[in-house]
């Protein structure tokens, strides 16, 4: 198994890396033998997980317009790198009506406009060394739908579209794009959701996770970021190489229905 998901000499960019998902991938990453670089708004968090994986921290609020560009300029974490997963992201629970249009807009920046400019960024060298792996952390929501949720939806459907066209444009040239697609991660984001759905829906937050977040899955309880980050790293190795353009689904059987 350590022979297959071998990522040694691979540099990897991980956003979202200061907790949840993206921390956990990062560190399956370096456990993986990859060099990686922990992007994250949050100092402390991003500086910890870099000190944990012995890769580098770097500072960047993405919904900052030109520090994204300076991430994709030549010569930076993004335009050199290997291995690209897009995981940051945040969310917003209102009914559509109620739903503020700057929150709205802020929600696709960051989880759809950045990931296309840092794709576009990290595709010229991925193409020059015939090999690159673009992982996509999308959501079952990506697929499905649900109530007060009109942003974050719209954003994971874009990012599917997205990496399926990343996909067709670049698997002939030794470039795989992937989505993952997690039912609800034990995550600061998932924690903070379960309040809001607990206003929402008018119920205490002790019953959120089996009355509303699980409904629809077989699997009752959480998923841990681990195992979201175990699939990861194997899209990300030689083994993978025809994994290519597809959604791959951990919901407990949530989209089985």
């Amino acid at each position: 198994m350590a022979a297959l998901l071998d990522l040694t000499g691979r540099s990897a960019v991980v956003t979202g890396a200061g907790s949840g998902i993206g921390a956990a991938i990062a560190a399956r990453l370096a456990e993986a033998g990859a060099s990686v670089v922990l992007i994250d708004k949050d100092a402390d968090a991003v500086a910890r997980g870099a000190d944990a994986t012995g890769g580098r921290a770097v500072v960047v609020d993405l919904a900052d317009e030109d520090a994204v560009r300076d991430l994709c300029a030549p010569g930076g974490p993004v335009a050199g790198a290997d291995v690209l997963v897009n995981n940051a992201g945040l969310q917003h629970v209102a009914p559509l009506e109620d739903f503020p249009p700057e929150r709205f807009a802020l929600i696709l920046r960051v989880m759809l406009q950045v990931p296309f400019e840092l794709v576009r960024a990290a595709l010229p060298s991925m193409y020059e060394r015939g090999w690159g792996r673009v992982l996509n952390v999308s959501s079952v929501h990506g697929l499905r739908a649900s109530p007060h949720k009109s942003a974050y939806v719209a954003a994971k459907h874009g990012l599917e579209g997205l990496s399926k066209v990343i996909a067709l444009e670049g698997g002939g040239r030794g470039v795989t794009s992937n989505t993952l697609c997690p039912g609800y991660v034990r995550t600061p984001l998932v924690e903070g959701q379960i309040a809001a759905q607990a206003a929402a829906h008018g119920i205490p937050e002790g019953e959120v996770v089996a009355k509303v977040m699980l409904t629809n899955s077989a699997v009752k309880r959480l998923i841990e970021p681990a195992e979201v980050a175990e699939l990861a790293a194997y899209l990300c190795t030689d083994g993978a190489s025809y994994a290519n353009g597809s959604s791959f689904v951990l919901d407990g059987g949530w989209t089985a229905r």
